[in-house]
């Protein structure tokens, strides 16, 4: 009983959807804008697969950020970076790009793809507070073999991007928002539970597979985003291209699997609760700050760390 009392509940669920971003890569929203403030601190994130490269080699040409961090996250393939910090090279199978913005850097994504022309990776948008939306960029390129792997007693395997299982933490560290980023792979038939912090914001998202996500395993439990407004058969595990909000009051999260194996990105971090002032890639929390970078960006100040 002790365990139903404090296991975190489902709140909400849907699916990833189609849109074009950048000079016209093909990938899947799982959720940005319309979504605010239900994932604070979080922003946005995108799922970019495809066997295609017409749908990605277009890429990310340079463009600003301030205010955020952004987290690019490749599974398979290869993406080509810049900054103007004078970073430069390649983020390949495996690896993490954590990118600070603060007070502005300007950069460009370039995604090629592997030598199948295969293209797996996903990019997480996390807000920053008022207090560091103007602190100095950094930017930290982490490789495949600097992410710990854990197996844990009860069968999953995770990589640990950032936050900590069973002791073991991830090479990101010093966030303000305090995130966990984790990518958990688990076998069918097995239960995966992590214990979550008070009040921090709780989402997993589907890669593959198919697996329940909290204890009730219904969907009427929770709110949920139908095909359509005739849908009267919704899925009751939750499989691919679902994202999973769970509700803030909790103690752990409970995965369990049947007859099919699941892996699915964890990710939870400190809510800021403060107002949002977002247009494209700037996000501050007045609109006179947008005014301001905007105009900078006009006229050649928007860089202060170079």
């Amino acid at each position: 009983m002790e365990n139903a009392r404090t296991e975190r509940l489902i709140d909400k669920i849907w699916k990833s959807e189609p849109t074009i971003e950048g000079a016209g890569v093909h990938l899947k929203r799982v959720f940005g804008f319309h979504e605010l403030p239900m994932l604070d601190p979080f922003l946005l994130l995108d799922d970019f697969r495809s066997e295609n490269p017409e749908d990605y080699k277009a890429g990310f040409p340079w463009h600003p950020h301030r205010g955020i961090e952004t987290i690019t996250y490749v599974l398979d393939g290869d993406v080509e970076h810049g900054d103007s910090m004078g970073h430069r090279g390649d983020i390949s199978s495996g690896d993490v790009q954590w990118m600070t913005a603060g007070s502005g850097i300007i950069h460009q994504e370039m995604p090629k793809g592997n030598k199948k022309g295969q293209m797996l990776g996903f990019q997480l948008w996390a807000n920053l507070p008022s207090s560091s939306k103007m602190m100095d960029p950094r930017y930290r390129g982490i490789k495949k073999n600097e992410i710990p792997i854990v197996a844990t007693k009860d069968g999953a395997t995770v990589r640990i991007i950032c936050g900590e299982i069973n002791g073991t933490r991830g090479p990101v560290q010093d966030v303000v928002t305090s995130p966990e980023y984790f990518d958990v792979e688990l076998p069918a038939g097995k239960t995966f539970t992590h214990v979550v912090k008070e009040n921090h914001t709780v989402f997993a998202y589907v890669i593959d597979g198919e697996a329940y996500f909290d204890h009730l395993r219904t969907p009427f439990s929770h709110d949920a985003s139908g095909k359509n407004y005739f849908d009267m058969s919704p899925s009751c595990p939750c499989r691919d291209g679902t994202l999973v909000l769970y509700k803030k009051n909790g103690t752990h999260i409970t995965v369990t699997t049947t007859d099919r194996s699941v892996r699915f990105l964890l990710v939870s971090g400190k809510p800021l609760n403060e107002p949002i002032a977002w247009y494209g890639p700037i996000v501050m929390n007045t609109q006179a700050e947008l005014r301001t970078a905007f105009q900078e960006y006009q006229d050649g100040s928007f860089i202060k760390n170079r």
